[in-house]
């Protein structure tokens, strides 16, 4: 054989592997590498996607965060001060209690008072009869002198 009818065949050979890869090889290997950097661009999109929504929940859930802290705050302030409004009142009325029971005790007082300057005047008035039965020597019938017995109890 000669050389170039070698390498004409060689040419001819190479030609038809080169046809054939083209046509049976070829598109399904650049289908697949194209399916692939579809994949792969899909899935950075989806990254990025996914970091931005992750970002965006971060300054969801901080602020969700941040308005509970401040209901709590405010909460927190809301009973301090119906605290300090149960106390306040809760003085009040121990205040009203006690300047009752003060105004009772010195209403009691003040009757112990009377029946012991009642008490008072019927032992002076008795001892008054006495003192002038000896001085006249003589029984005073304190029913007779009932009339004068009640003007000294009311001098007295």
């Amino acid at each position: 054989m000669n050389i170039n009818a070698t390498l004409f065949a060689q040419a001819v050979v190479f030609a038809i592997l080169v046809w054939f890869t083209m046509k049976f090889v070829w598109p399904p290997i650049a289908k697949a590498l194209d399916e692939r950097a579809l994949k792969i661009s899909e899935g950075l999109a989806s990254a990025e996607k996914a970091k931005s929504e992750l970002a965006v929940a971060n300054k969801r859930v901080e602020a969700e965060l941040s308005q509970s802290r401040n209901e709590a705050a405010t909460r927190l302030a809301d009973a301090e001060r119906r605290a300090q409004t149960v106390i306040e009142e809760a003085k009040a009325r121990a205040t009203d209690e006690a300047a009752k029971i003060v105004a009772s005790a010195r209403q009691e007082a003040e009757q112990q008072v009377v029946k012991a300057r009642e008490a008072l005047r019927e032992e002076v008035a008795a001892l008054a009869v006495k003192g002038a039965e000896q001085i006249l020597k003589r029984e005073v019938n304190a029913g007779v002198h009932a009339e004068l017995l009640g003007r000294l109890k009311t001098e007295l």
